[in-house]
C-alpha cells in the first residue's frame, strides 16, 4: 500500500506551483481530484510545445495520476458538488488570486467549519500578511524581485532567469512537505489546520547560498 492511499485531495490549483504540490501527493498514493474550468481547463494545458499527442507535456508531467472534474466554481449550481467534495476531502489545496477564495465561499474558516479534519493549504504570491499580500505573482517576477536573477548569467551580462520554474516548484515542494506534517499532526489531534505558502518566501529561501 502506498503511504497516502487513504488520503483524498481536492485540487483547486492551476499552472505549476499548486499542481506540483498535488503531484507529489498523488505520487505518494493520494486520490487527487483536480477541478478544472469547463472548456479551457488548467492554463498549463496550452503551454506547448512540446506536445504529447494532443496534450501539453508540461500539463501531463504535473498532473499524472490525478482525476479531473470540469466544474465552474463560480456557478451557483456547482456549489453542492463542491461542498460534498470538501466534506469528504482530507486536504484542500487552492491557488486562487487574493480574495477569490473568500468571495467564492472557500475560505479556510468556511471549509473547515464543514470539515474540521480538513488540511487547508493556500499557495500564494506573498502570503496573507504584509503590504504585498493582495498582489498577484508568478515565477519570473519572483526570481527578479528576490534577487535570484542577479546571481544568474554571465559576468557583465544582464540578470538572467533560471531556466526552470524554480520558485513555483520549490513552493509546491514546501506545500507538500507542510501537508504531510499537518496530516501527521492530525493523526494525533484529530483536527486539520490551515497552511499558507508563498512564492516570495521560497525565492528568498534560495538566496543564502
Amino acid at each position: 500500500m502506498t503511504p497516502l492511499a487513504d488520503v483524498t485531495v481536492l485540487d483547486l490549483t492551476q499552472n505549476v506551483a499548486g499542481p506540483f504540490c498535488t503531484q507529489i501527493l498523488a505520487d505518494l498514493g493520494a486520490d487527487v481530484i483536480k477541478v478544472e474550468r469547463p472548456g479551457r481547463g488548467d492554463e498549463i494545458r496550452a503551454w506547448a510545445p512540446p506536445w504529447w499527442g494532443e496534450d501539453s507535456a508540461a500539463f501531463l508531467s504535473l498532473n499524472r495520476g490525478k482525476r479531473s472534474l470540469a466544474l465552474d466554481v463560480k456557478a451557483r449550481a456547482a456549489r453542492p458538488v463542491l461542498d460534498r467534495l470538501v466534506e469528504r476531502a482530507d486536504v484542500l489545496v487552492q491557488s486562487f488570486r487574493p480574495g477569490n477564495a473568500e468571495a467564492l465561499g472557500f475560505s479556510p474558516t468556511e471549509t473547515r467549519a464543514r470539515n474540521p479534519r480538513l488540511v487547508y493549504c493556500s499557495v500564494t504570491a506573498f502570503g496573507t500578511r504584509g503590504p504585498l499580500r493582495d498582489e498577484p505573482g508568478y515565477d519570473p517576477m519572483m526570481q527578479a524581485f528576490a534577487g535570484l536573477m542577479s546571481l544568474t548569467g554571465h559576468p557583465g551580462g544582464p540578470p538572467t532567469r533560471v531556466g526552470t520554474s524554480l520558485v513555483d516548484m520549490g513552493t509546491g515542494m514546501w506545500a507538500a512537505l507542510a501537508i504531510l506534517a499537518a496530516l501527521r499532526e492530525r493523526d494525533r489531534s484529530g483536527r486539520g489546520c490551515e497552511i499558507t505558502t508563498a512564492l516570495f518566501d521560497t525565492a528568498i529561501a534560495w538566496i543564502p547560498y
